[in-house]
Order: structure tokens, then sequence, then C-alpha cells
């Protein structure tokens, strides 16, 4: 069974009383909030056995490079930029030595290139100069890289290096925020609770997972309650669409039959991948 298929075939039920709650409820405890947590990533590792990284890379410069020019944009449109940047610079001594405005024009579809061809011109260097032209494999040498915080850290680690991480960016804050995991806003505080409710080895694909929903079905201004495979789960069904047709209508990407971020996805994505840079859908 398709992954869109299952996701239309799961029975949509309101979340029950103790995870919603209703006046006068008990709250949640911590052992129910855990045994809730964990059904939720059992959920979501069923309905996208194939999450991965939405960005194409090949080593791991080229993922950290991607990974820091997807702030304030889409993976989409990295990937779309990265095939004639890695063409011209595929080593960090190449990007180091760039031409400044040239850098810039080649990475200018991602948006605030100007401030983003500084940090990899200044990630390319240290990489240079302090790394012996390798990306290091430890949290604490990363985020010593112009651009690089521990969001980007965690991607590199995770995806690149094997080493769990959680990656806080704005869909796994408002999801999580969203199930009543946390309510904490600061993504550092936000990876800490969440990071004590699971098994460290769980953590890169759990943020693979929620971010995957997050991007599908479970969108900022409107959720599609309606076709939600965990709606039963969640404490906040009710705030989207929850009519089965509307709500399937809202659903993105492979799940609402459109093309994914990637242009080269895994050889188990679902989806067809995306269009180069310019060319018609």
């Amino acid at each position: 069974m398709g992954e869109q298929e299952s996701a239309e075939s799961t029975e949509v039920a309101k979340p029950h009383k103790s995870v919603k709650g209703s006046k006068g409820a008990r709250p949640e405890s911590r052992l129910a909030l855990v045994r809730r947590a964990r059904r939720i990533n059992r959920e979501l590792a069923e309905v996208y056995p194939y999450a991965h990284p939405e960005l194409d890379f090949e080593n791991s410069f080229q993922l950290l490079v991607a990974t820091v020019l997807s702030a304030q944009t889409t993976d989409l449109r990295v990937n779309q930029t990265t095939p004639a940047l890695f063409a011209a610079y595929p080593t960090p001594e190449d990007m180091a030595a760039a031409d400044p405005e040239v850098l810039e024009q080649l990475i200018r579809p991602t948006g605030f290139f100007r401030a983003k061809a500084k940090s990899l011109l200044g990630l390319s260097a240290a990489l240079r100069d302090r790394f012996g032209g390798e990306v290091p494999g430890r949290l604490e040498d990363l985020v010593t890289l112009p651009g690089v915080g521990r969001k980007t850290a965690n991607v590199v680690l995770g995806n690149a290096f094997g080493v769990p991480g959680l990656t806080v960016d704005t869909h796994f804050g408002r999801l999580v925020r969203r199930w009543k995991w946390t309510t904490q806003e600061d993504p550092e505080k936000v990876e800490a609770e969440i990071a004590a409710l699971f098994p460290k080895s769980e953590w890169t694909m759990l943020s693979h997972r929620i971010i995957f929903h997050g991007r599908r079905v479970c969108h900022a201004r409107k959720p599609a309650c309606g076709a939600c495979p965990i709606a039963p789960l969640c404490p906040a069904y009710g705030e989207g669409e929850t009519d089965p047709d509307k709500a399937k209508k809202l659903l993105k990407y492979e799940m609402g039959g459109q093309p994914g971020q990637r242009l080269r996805p895994p050889s188990d994505y679902p989806g067809r991948p995306a269009a180069p840079l310019g060319a018609a859908e």
C-alpha cells in the first residue's frame, strides 16, 4: 500500500480525552507523554519509511554547504542551485579561493546570497586552514565554522557521520509544540526536552519523520487534519481542515501526487524527482 493511500485509509478520530484534555481533566503524566510521543514516532515510521534528508549531496562538504544555503528558503531551491555551485567549487579549497561576486551570483536563487556567500567563504577557509580540508565529525568543531549553528551541525552529523542528533527547524519546533511534547520556543531548549523523550538512536530519523510530516500534512496555517494518519494521537486535532476530501487537497509532495524536493532522491522514494532550476514542470 502506498503512503498516500495509507494516509487516506487511516480512520481519523478525535484524540482521546487524556491527550486533548477537557475542563477538569488531569494533566498528562510524564510516563503518558513519553508513551504517546514514542507511539507517534512509530506511526510516522510506518507512514514515512523512506524519510530522508531532502537536500541533494554526495559528501559531508556538500551537505554542509547545502544546509547553510537552506536557511530561509526551500530545500528544493537549494537542490536546484547546488549542481552548478559544486561543479565550480567541488572542495573547500576551491570554494575558499572563489571570487565573492561569482559565488554570490551562483547562490543568488537561495536568497540572502551576500550573507550566505560570506559564510561559505569563511567556513571553506576554516576547513582548509584548521581541519585539513575535511569536515569535522564533532559538534563542538562544527559550530566554530562561520554560519554553522547546532541545527546545521546536527544535520551534518546525523546524515554524513551517523552521529545521532535532533534537527530543530521551524517544522520540527512547530509540530512538537502542537503535540504538547514541549512548550519551549528556544531551539536548544526544544532539542534538550525532545531528546529526553527518546533513545539517542532515534534522534536523526525522528527529525526526518517530523519534518516530512510538517511539510506534507501538518502545515503551519492549515494542517490537513482530516487526512492525518496520527490524528487520534494529536491534541491539536481540529485546528486544520477535518473534512477528509478537503484535507486530501492540502497534502503536498508525494502525499499529494506532486514532485518531491530532491532532484536526485533516494531509490526508495515513492514520489517523482523535482525539476532542475528553470525547467518546466
